[in-house]
């Protein structure tokens, strides 16, 4: 495969440090998850060595204009907004959003969040709940609060009602905890994609062709299923 990266033998990462097991977390200085996981096998079969840069979630999209770094890669759901600002693989995933609350919390359902505030990341894709309620009153965290600790801690101290995220980052933070719990899940299956810096036609290819194998030789199937144990594997 003939392509080029910004730094040569290497595949330039923009990620984030902060805990969104399972899909990527950093324990004992060691980057582990879903996605650092499909991240080492795709470099593994284009022959490079994956290296992380650790940024805030609103400052991927320009990190990534500066040219500086190969792909944006934690957690990104495919979107239009996002298309325009990188060239997005096949999908490695597909994913559900859920909503998280305190224990004692009256919300159930859907409908329950009439007039609730509901907190996101800025940078997330709450789509299903944004077109179904409308008279939700967001709270966006941004910049160095915009961490699912910081989202997490506001919902226990009240200052948010719910959360909405990822399924299987709530589901692991319900786990995680005994005071707060999953209300509801939104089959949503977002596809999540790995966005590569704009113009890089031959690294999106050599991205995807890597993928394609790893779907067909099984082992995408079984780093899935070794890192998320609560859904079957989508592909």
């Amino acid at each position: 495969m003939d392509f080029t990266t910004v730094r040569p033998g290497k595949l330039s990462i923009i990620a984030s440090d902060f805990d969104s097991r399972p899909m990527s977390f950093v324990q004992g200085g060691d980057r582990l998850g879903y996605e650092p996981a499909v991240a080492r096998a795709v470099a593994a079969v284009l022959g490079l060595e994956p290296v992380w840069f650790d940024c805030s979630p609103d400052a991927f999209y320009p990190a990534l204009s500066t040219g500086d770094y190969d792909v944006v890669w934690f957690s990104q759901a495919i979107t239009q907004d996002r298309r325009a600002w990188a060239d997005f693989t096949r999908p490695y995933g597909r994913f559900d959003e859920a909503v998280l609350v305190r224990e004692d919390s009256p919300i159930h359902t859907a409908p329950d969040l009439a007039g609730k505030r509901l907190g996101a990341l800025a940078s997330s894709t709450p789509i299903a709940l944004t077109e179904s309620l409308p008279d939700l009153e967001w709270v966006t965290f941004t910049g160095q609060d915009q961490t699912l600790p910081a989202l997490i801690t506001a919902l226990g101290q009240g200052t948010i009602d719910a959360l909405v995220g990822d399924a299987l980052v709530l589901m692991t933070a319900e786990a995680d905890t005994d005071n707060l719990r999953v209300a509801f899940q939104i089959p949503t299956q977002h596809p999540f994609g790995i966005g590569v810096l704009p113009g890089n036609r031959e690294l999106l290819a050599a991205c995807n062709q890597a993928l394609n194998q790893l779907i067909m030789d099984g082992t995408l199937a079984k780093l899935w299923a070794q890192w998320i144990l609560y859904k079957p594997f989508p592909f």
